[in-house]
């Protein structure tokens, strides 16, 4: 089965930081990417859009409750009454803290639970690889979601090779099975070993090798 077809897109926190303007504003908060830009045109103007303009292309898990999903509630001390937690300030769709004549309740599904603005899913692990093309010697240091398939990374790869598909991928002399991950493929990731021997990750970066189809008698 090809699994690209039916899973949803991962992103390292270096491309949800690349979102980081009022035209092109992406957050990531429990491990969702949302792309905000459509609800920021829609209140363009509104005081209560600056806390979220603020953290344009950062992760906003802070602001929530992992166990609800939830923004974070506390008790008013003042009040007794529970509120949403914003320490930044009051955003789109959280009510004031008390009753106000121009707030209206309707406000449908607030943003952080409307999934049409979520774009895929933060990667809980990136790593590197190096993408050695054997025909040119071309190499290319990548980025990459440990989540990702292979042909996931080969979509990645294509800025840089457009003709990539007319490659086959090996690692350590085997063929890679491009509906699978890097791990799946027996592709290691020794970043945290690495750390505790105290070694440089850069120097132990584990190398994809591309052999074009008509010159398959290398490695």
């Amino acid at each position: 089965m090809d699994r690209t077809r039916t899973r949803t897109r991962y992103f390292t926190p270096s491309e949800v930081a690349a979102h980081n303007t009022t035209s092109d504003l992406w957050v990531s908060f429990l491990g969702k990417v949302f792309d905000l830009s459509p609800l920021v045109a829609c209140f363009q103007g509104d005081p209560l859009l600056l806390p979220i303009t603020e953290c344009a292309g950062s992760d906003i898990s802070s602001w929530f409750d992992p166990r609800t999903r939830d923004i974070r509630r506390f008790v008013d001390p003042q009040t007794n009454c529970i509120r949403y937690y914003t320490p930044r300030g009051r955003f789109i769709h959280t009510p004031p803290s008390g009753p106000r004549s121009d707030w209206d309740n309707d406000v449908g599904e607030p943003w952080w639970r409307n999934l049409q603005y979520q774009v895929g899913l933060l990667s809980e692990k990136t790593r590197w690889i190096r993408i050695v093309n054997t025909l040119t010697s071309q190499e290319q240091l990548q980025e990459v979601c440990s989540e990702e398939t292979m042909e996931e990374i080969l979509q990645r790869y294509l800025c840089y090779n457009s003709h990539a598909r007319s490659y086959t991928w090996k690692f350590d002399g085997a063929i890679l099975d491009m509906s699978a991950t890097l791990m799946e493929n027996g592709v290691p990731d020794d970043d945290q070993e690495l750390d505790q021997l105290g070694l440089d990750r850069d120097t132990f970066i584990p190398a994809v090798l591309l052999h074009f189809n008509d010159d398959l008698t290398e490695g």
